[in-house]
């Protein structure tokens, strides 16, 4: 029994790295793209926004498209379409092509993440799905770490062996899905698809103040760290004077604070208050940010100085995910799939926000990567402290 609950805590995890790896695997290519597509810098850093937008707006459909037919099938058809999207970008022979098929990418990328999320808690209940649902965020957190690193070393191949990557993990990932996980919607809890009623479910969803208020405190809180994410072929090289090959730099020490959170968030489970944890993380979170803010306006660019504090705020950053992410499922338990792709909207679209407006606006300097990350922990922090989670005692 164990090594079938662990076996599908890691097919889970494959699911949801997916949207990493379609996000970050590609970076340390954005210069050789640049020179084999005949593009601006802004138009190869805007080739995240095209496949973050579609995603994000996708996600909407995702999880009501999985409780009307099944998890399972949502899975085959999301991930089917987005090996042929990756193909096609691997294809591409300038920069047009390649956001054409980025949009599909991101149309077709979120169905892993969605279903995931609602499955765990299709699965699992009370401590053990805070359990597994920080272990499938631990394994997630090591996707942003070795994609970039992986990025680097099919570079040395060739830039198009990424996207052919990218095919072959989404590929493997939906066969172990199909193979090992159960279908966990059954034929007679399926809800009619059609807009109406997704229309209703939302308009329910959305209307639920507290579930806003979880689900913008976690995409808040993930976009702090995630305009580094989004600015590293700019905050990396140009400013930490860093290579395509070491992006490694930033992200092993930045996602081993993820790992680290993730692992403190499961031994919390069922030992210490909800309430209690998620206080401690803001405080913690709140510390690391001014800390960044200060290091930024009195030292000189550094790769320890400057990344050290980014890897120590995921710690806090990770702890709270998931209790937030599963106290806002909670709150809607009759519709978790399609409460799983409202939350994961409500999380991509700032992160399409940052990647289309806010990154490019402040990756000029550190110092503006650093109040971007510490307004974004502020609005997290502001929406959280209304709801009843963080007033519990």
């Amino acid at each position: 029994m164990k090594s079938t609950s662990t076996t599908l805590v890691l097919v889970l995890a494959s699911l949801t790295a997916l949207a990493p790896f379609a996000i970050d695997t590609y970076l340390p290519a954005f210069f050789t793209l640049e020179q084999a597509l005949g593009g601006s810098a802004l138009q190869i850093q805007q080739s995240l926004t095209f496949y973050l937008v579609p995603y994000a707006l996708m996600t909407l459909w995702h999880g009501a498209i999985s409780d009307a037919i099944g998890r399972i099938c949502t899975l085959q058809i999301g991930l089917g379409v987005f090996v042929l999207a990756s193909i096609g970008c691997a294809l591409a022979p300038n920069v047009e092509t390649l956001w054409f098929f980025r949009v599909l990418q991101g149309v077709s990328g979120g169905a892993g993440n969605v279903v995931a999320r609602a499955m765990v808690r299709d699965l699992f209940e009370g401590a053990q799905a805070q359990r597994v649902m920080a272990t499938v965020q631990m394994l997630f957190g090591i996707a942003p770490a070795v994609a970039p690193m992986i990025g680097g070393l099919l570079l040395g191949i060739h830039w198009q062996a990424i996207f052919l990557f990218l095919a072959l993990y989404a590929a493997l990932s939906l066969w172990a899905a199909v193979r090992c996980l159960p279908e966990t919607m059954p034929l007679d809890k399926r809800m009619p698809l059609s807009a109406k009623r997704v229309w209703s479910s939302y308009g329910q969803v959305f209307g639920d103040a507290e579930f806003r208020r979880l689900c913008f405190a976690i995409g808040a809180n993930f976009s702090a760290f995630f305009i580094y994410v989004l600015a590293s072929p700019v905050f990396l090289i140009r400013h930490l004077g860093l290579d395509e090959h070491q992006f490694g730099y930033m992200f092993v020490p930045t996602v081993c604070g993820m790992i680290l959170g993730s692992w403190l968030a499961r031994l919390a489970a069922g030992r210490w208050s909800s309430a209690l944890v998620v206080r401690s993380a803001y405080a913690w979170m709140a510390l690391l940010a001014t800390l960044n803010l200060v290091v930024c306006l009195n030292l000189p660019a550094d790769v320890l100085s400057n990344i050290a504090p980014i890897a120590l705020f995921n710690i806090g950053m990770a702890a709270a995910v998931p209790i937030l992410s599963l106290a806002a499922l909670d709150r809607h338990p009759r519709i978790r799939g399609t409460a799983a792709s409202a939350q994961a909207f409500m999380q991509m679209l700032l992160s399409s926000l940052s990647a289309g407006l806010i990154v490019p606006l402040v990756w000029d300097h550190p110092v503006g990567l650093a109040v971007a990350m510490l307004v974004y922990l502020l609005l997290g922090w502001l929406a959280i402290r209304g709801t009843a989670l963080y007033r519990k005692t």
